[in-house]
């Protein structure tokens, strides 16, 4: 029973004494060390390096998705590939406005949605002008869908869309680029040469930090009904769901809903296309870790070079203390013991380089952040990183380690004692 209990103090004062050999032997053999470990630690500087690259990509690219809107579903007209609207004309193929009359009333997971035009004109007040400015047609529930509300004046009200007036809203870019006064409202510009009377100034678009300003920062909008009258245009929607986890039952309404009000027949094909933020997070998840397995499958080759260095070195060490060995095991010795100081001599060996390696995956990783235009600022080397990269380092450890380890165990002392 004493036996027992204290096995395990035995085991751990064992294998405390086998670290200290290990680092002794690595001290001792400084330069042999070192490049005995270059192929571990340019695999794990590889590794980390890699992965904190394709993790700063990935946050960065998820933080300017999240920044659209996860609940959004993005509608437009869409020619089908097969049937018969194959080859309509565009006027036939497009949203036209009653085509959405009664959407919220039949679609309960929707929550808002705004019908949208779009278009590049030149907009101008006295000698100032912006050539290829975005013009926007909106309705009110845009700016609740967008989370961009008026800081100056006032919103588009029913009176708006219902007459069709010739008011806008403009952002301080635009005020700024136009020279108009801080307090602009009732001022008139030159949209597409048609006269329009500002009535609020709405906040400024967030730049997205990966896919850049997404078209021209200068932007004005209408109403709807006006852009709608004016220019006779290609529409379309933006619908907002009431939460992300009912997206898959708004798309399902929303299908129904303009199959029956586009008279769409049960064989066709569907004349429009949904484009949900929320499915391209998931679709860009899947290939971040596809790209991070098979980029830190190939940088892993690496580690199992440097296996192999380790175990030739191992083997090496063995020959050369083969004295040592046959001393060791006539004073008492157990196999056991000489086979777990050559094993843990391996694994030090192996989580030094491992070490190495991430701190130079670090430097590497500081490096990538700073490159100019290259958008990895976020980049950053996970916990689990660097946990997969001392787990790997020690699992070459053992595995390469075991034969030489083995090697050593079985050595006959006799034979051991007689080694020049």
């Amino acid at each position: 029973m004493l036996r027992l209990l204290t096995a395990p103090l035995a085991l751990t004062v064992l294998l405390i004494q086998s670290v200290r050999l290990a680092l002794g032997q690595i001290w001792t053999n400084k330069t042999r060390s070192a490049l005995t470990t270059i192929g571990i630690v340019i695999g794990v500087a590889s590794v980390t390096a890699v992965i904190a690259a394709l993790t700063g990509l990935k946050a960065k690219i998820l933080r300017d998705f999240e920044s659209l809107g996860t609940n959004k579903i993005y509608i437009s007209p869409d020619w089908p590939r097969t049937g018969r609207f194959k080859n309509f004309n565009w006027r036939v193929i497009r949203f036209r406005p009653e085509q959405f009359e009664g959407l919220l009333d039949r679609c309960p997971s929707i929550s808002d949605y705004t019908l949208m035009v779009e278009r590049g004109r030149a907009v101008n007040y006295g000698v100032h002008n912006i050539d290829g400015a975005r013009i926007y047609g909106i309705n009110p529930s845009w700016h609740k869908i967008e989370n961009r509300s008026v800081t100056l004046g006032r919103p588009f009200t029913l009176m708006d869309e219902e007459n069709g007036w010739q008011v806008c809203l403009i952002t301080p870019r635009v005020r700024d680029k136009l020279q108009l006064e801080q307090d602009c409202i009732g001022k008139r510009i030159i949209i597409d040469r048609r006269s329009f009377r500002i009535v609020g100034v709405v906040e400024n678009r967030v730049e997205s930090g990966m896919f850049g300003q997404m078209g021209s920062s200068e932007e004005v909008f209408i109403p709807f009904p006006t852009a709608w009258r004016l220019w006779d245009p290609w529409i379309y929607a933006i619908a907002c769901c009431r939460s992300p986890d009912l997206s898959s039952e708004a798309q399902a309404e929303l299908r129904f809903f303009l199959r029956q009000s586009r008279r769409l027949e049960p064989g066709d094909p569907d004349t429009f296309r949904m484009d949900v933020i929320e499915e391209i997070l998931k679709g860009f998840n899947k290939i971040a870790m596809g790209v991070t397995a098979v980029a830190g499958g190939v940088v892993g080759i690496s580690l199992l070079v440097g296996g192999v260095g380790i175990m030739n070195i191992m083997l090496v060490s063995v020959s050369e203390r083969t004295r040592e060995i046959g001393l060791r095991k006539a004073v008492g010795a157990r196999p056991s013991a000489i086979l777990l100081q050559f094993l843990v001599e391996a694994v030090v060996l192996c989580l030094f380089g491992g070490l190495m390696g991430t701190a130079i995956g670090q430097g590497l990783t500081s490096l990538i952040a700073k490159i100019p235009g290259a958008r990895l600022d976020m980049a950053y080397i996970p916990l689990w990183a660097i946990g997969l990269s001392f787990g790997f380092a020690g699992s070459v450890g053992v595995f390469f380690g075991m034969f030489p380890a083995i090697k050593a165990a079985r050595l006959d002392p006799i034979e051991a004692l007689r080694h020049e």
